[in-house]
């Protein structure tokens, strides 16, 4: 058994290093974090070299990445929804053509 998998991670698909989740070490990644690791746990699973285990692992680490992802996304969507800037933008070509 590797130190990799007695703790519980799995090594990192492109540095090879053991990397988790933001939730194992307490801390959310940030969206572009996040979004690196989904893309490296894709490149992983295409190669085919994933054990079975590893791929489950990955699996779930992936679908919790991809939900914080989508939660960020939809929250800036919000907020810009919010600041109605087409309506601003409109109205400051108004008033400029004026």
């Amino acid at each position: 058994m590797s130190a990799e998998q007695a703790n519980g991670t799995q090594p990192d698909a492109v540095s090879g290093t053991a990397q988790g989740t933001g939730a194992q070490s307490g801390a959310s990644p940030s969206y572009e974090e996040a979004s690196a690791r989904v893309e490296a746990i894709i490149r992983r699973l295409d190669s085919g070299e994933a054990s079975l285990n590893e791929t489950l692992e990955l699996v779930k680490e992936g679908k919790v990445l991809i939900e914080l992802c989508a939660q960020e996304l939809s929250a800036v969507g919000k907020a810009l929804e919010e600041l109605r800037l087409d309506e601003l933008v409109a109205r400051l070509e108004r008033e400029a053509s004026a």
